[in-house]
């Protein structure tokens, strides 16, 4: 099962640090990678979790949930599927 979350609707001021204070209290953080600012002032961030039941706590908990007055989402990360040629 997966254990990687995408978090969106981050505010500019969220860090890695920031993210692994809010996560950690369901289980060990793996990873927290920070996609640049992208548009309208808001970002994302992969957030990988060390067990898929640390995962599925931390989006029970956190998803639609207040950070720095936005509301973010939290929600299992979807794999990339390689482009073949064709």
């Amino acid at each position: 099962m997966s254990t990687k979350l995408y978090v969106s609707n981050l505010p500019l001021s969220a860090t890695a640090e920031v993210l692994i204070t809010r996560f950690c209290r369901f289980g060990d953080v793996v990873s927290v990678v920070l996609e640049p600012v992208a548009r309208a002032n808001r970002r994302g961030a992969f957030v990988e979790m060390a067990t898929s039941a640390s995962a599925h706590k931390a989006i029970a908990a956190l998803n639609l949930t207040d950070l720095d007055g936005r509301l973010i989402s939290v929600f299992l990360a979807l794999s990339r599927v390689p482009k073949t040629a064709s």
